[in-house]
């Protein structure tokens, strides 16, 4: 296996099946649906226009780019749907390193040429993000071929493996021809997402947040920083929005609505499925800086007769997130708060045993309308992972956790 960079393909003579001269290689084509590395088509400059032809047709690219192809069988070049032009959509654009989690520029492409029955093939390997490429480019033509790769030599790569690239793609039409997705990028955890995300240009958050998964683009945007998650929401139509929104921890989405514009909110409320958005609108009702206003409505109540296994099945049944499942609550007929259990108890408990007979003495909890600061008092005094908020009646309305005493104290620093 060789390697050849884009930059110096680019420009190469194109030789027809009669090994006339018959044009130089403009670019290079992916069809992603397919393929997402191997190049799949050439497009010629020549006397008479683009054209396009097979990669297939290429029985060599060394000394010049030759196919048996007869020229005139060269087709006129399209617009290209569907294909992705490394030179274009790659070279000095933005992509995200999944491997190395942030946003890199390319600065040039490394091909490697495979031969498959006495056949070139040619795959994208891995993207050029140092000075190399970038000095590659600059020099190219300036400096006798020979000289510039003595040059080379001694700029250290920086590659980043194909495998490890998603590319951002801005143009809705395109994103979905070309079938471009950020599974890769779905796999890191949301922090680091958020990071990345951060680093690019308005239009690139949004295409991001348009083709991750719902789930993960809500625990994306919740790492995210309050100026840039609010940015992000505005600049999503309304029904992509709120399907994002209806992912995200209640608690997190409520203050995100908050801090919209009124017209903008109740948009996005409009397009949410009548549960979550009733569940929205009330805790929009709370002022942001009170208990009722860092809670979350996703929690675990179980009744006041309920035994271990019952919290274990619950547990598996649960779909809130992880912070708020260290703690069962029990609950009687009126909705009132009557105990705490935590999660060791019941792990360690026999199937039988009465949550009442687990339950964590004293039963720490805090009003709706207490202020953030007494809410942090608490955690603090005693070593808290979540607090309960009850209503004027003693009624549990929701639940603090640890991470949302965390996010208000960063907001304050």
């Amino acid at each position: 296996m060789t390697t050849v960079a884009l930059s110096e393909l680019l420009g190469a003579p194109v030789f027809d099946s009669a090994g006339g001269h018959y044009g130089r290689l403009r670019e290079l084509a992916l069809l992603p649906q397919e393929d997402r590395a191997r190049v799949a088509k050439l497009i010629v400059k020549t006397s008479a226009g683009m054209r396009m032809l097979p990669f297939a047709a290429v029985t060599s690219i060394n000394g010049g780019i030759r196919t048996d192809a007869a020229a005139s069988d060269w087709i006129a070049a399209g617009p290209g749907e569907g294909m992705l032009l490394l030179e274009r959509d790659l070279l000095d654009q933005q992509v995200i390193d999944v491997f190395g989690r942030k946003v890199v520029r390319v600065n040039d492409l490394d091909l490697h040429e495979e031969l498959v029955a006495n056949r070139p093939v040619l795959k994208v390997g891995s993207v050029d993000v140092g000075p190399r490429g970038a000095v590659r480019r600059l020099l190219k033509g300036l400096i006798p071929l020979p000289a510039l790769r003595a040059l080379l030599r001694q700029i250290p790569p920086r590659p980043i493996p194909w495998d490890f690239v998603d590319l951002i793609e801005t143009d809705p039409a395109r994103r979905v021809k070309l079938k471009i997705s950020h599974e890769r990028l779905a796999r890191l955890h949301p922090a680091d997402i958020a990071d990345i995300v951060e680093d690019l240009a308005p239009d690139e958050r949004e295409a991001v947040f348009e083709t991750l998964d719902e789930g993960v683009a809500a625990e994306a945007l919740e790492e995210v920083e309050p100026k840039v998650q609010k940015a992000i929401v505005e600049s999503l139509d309304s029904e992509r929005a709120a399907e994002i929104v209806e992912e995200m921890q209640p608690d997190a989405a409520a203050d995100l609505l908050a801090d919209l514009p009124a017209e903008r909110t109740t948009e996005i409320l409009d397009e949410m499925q009548p549960a979550e958005r009733e569940e929205m609108e009330e805790l929009l009702e709370f002022k942001e800086n009170t208990a009722a206003g860092r809670m979350t409505t996703d929690f675990l109540a179980l009744a006041v007769d309920k035994t271990a296994q019952d919290a274990i099945d619950a547990l598996r049944r649960f779909e809130g997130r992880v912070e708020t499942m260290n703690t069962t609550y029990l609950v009687d007929s009126h909705g009132t708060l009557a105990g705490a259990v935590p999660l060791v108890k019941i792990a360690v408990a026999k199937p039988d045993t009465p949550l009442l007979a687990l339950t964590q003495e004293p039963l720490i909890y805090t009003h709706a309308g207490a202020s953030e600061n007494e809410v942090a008092e608490l955690f603090d005094k005693y070593n808290l992972l979540s607090v309960p908020v009850i209503d004027d009646h003693n009624r549990l309305t929701g639940v603090i956790t640890f991470d949302d005493i965390i996010s208000m104290l960063r907001q304050k620093l």
